[in-house]
């Protein structure tokens, strides 16, 4: 994915921002308990595309951080996945 590409399809996320050459962004939800219920969605929707997010959970917070491991760099996959993320996150309050 060149700049000018990544850049179009990063603005078009909500709250992501480019650490390095990932995407990175902090969800925040109520308690614990629907903080690992989104992370069940996601990990459902990730293995469906074979690709899986780097992450950790700390009771109501869910960081999240999506490269392509092969790559060494973010993808158009990653801001993909990074869409049905933000589907997910919206279904369970954050």
């Amino acid at each position: 994915m060149n700049q000018d590409d990544l850049e179009k399809s990063i603005s078009s996320l909500s709250g992501w921002t480019v650490t390095g050459n990932a995407l990175h962004r902090v969800f925040m939800f109520k308690d614990f308990l629907t903080s690992f219920g989104f992370m069940t969605m996601v990990a459902i929707e990730a293995e469906k595309m074979d690709h899986h997010p780097d992450w950790r959970n700390i009771w109501n917070r869910v960081e999240i951080t999506l490269f392509t491991h092969d790559k060494g760099a973010i993808t158009e996959k990653d801001v993909q996945l990074a869409r049905i993320i933000d589907d997910i996150a919206k279904r369970w309050g954050s």
